[in-house]
């Protein structure tokens, strides 16, 4: 565990030097989260492998305090190359204990709005993928009704 010293200087590190900061082209899922209380927003973007079902890149953006700023950029670090699921089972202790429990206590909904929105986005790419699932397969149940009564349908965009 790093001294109080040791902790500031890592958050000032993220905070100066963050880490996957930026937008990221074509991703998969975009997660916007904040703190309406402070100002501290972030938005969160996600690439990920349908196979292996891992982030494979994931950044972010964002403005508000050193500790929200610093966190995000921890947090993309942690998503990073993670399964969904093991990004869903990530505790903000975790973040915490990393940060300096010490140096964030007061500062709590700043340090932990990077992960939890990283989590969100997490949650918001399974649903939006399960909500494809069920509309590919109604389309597929309509065309197969469709075609057992002898009609033929196009798409229209």
């Amino acid at each position: 565990m790093l001294d109080r010293q040791s902790q500031i200087e890592f958050i000032l590190d993220h905070y100066e030097n963050p880490r996957n900061r930026g937008r990221l082209e074509n991703p998969d899922v975009v997660m916007k989260g904040g703190n309406p209380g402070c100002g501290d927003v972030v938005t969160f973007y996600l690439k990920v492998d349908p196979e292996t079902q891992k982030v494979v890149e994931a950044r972010w953006e964002g403005e508000g305090c050193t500790i929200s700023q610093a966190a995000a950029s921890l947090a993309s670090e942690m998503v990073q190359g993670k399964t969904l699921d093991d990004i869903k089972s990530l505790k903000a202790d975790d973040l915490i204990d990393i940060l300096g429990r010490e140096v964030v206590t007061a500062r709590l909904r700043c340090a932990t709005l990077g992960i939890h929105t990283a989590k969100a986005a997490v949650r918001k790419y399974e649903v939006e993928r399960l909500l494809a699932q069920i509309e590919a397969d109604r389309a597929a149940q309509v065309a197969e009704e469709a075609q057992e009564l002898g009609l033929e349908f196009e798409a229209v965009d």
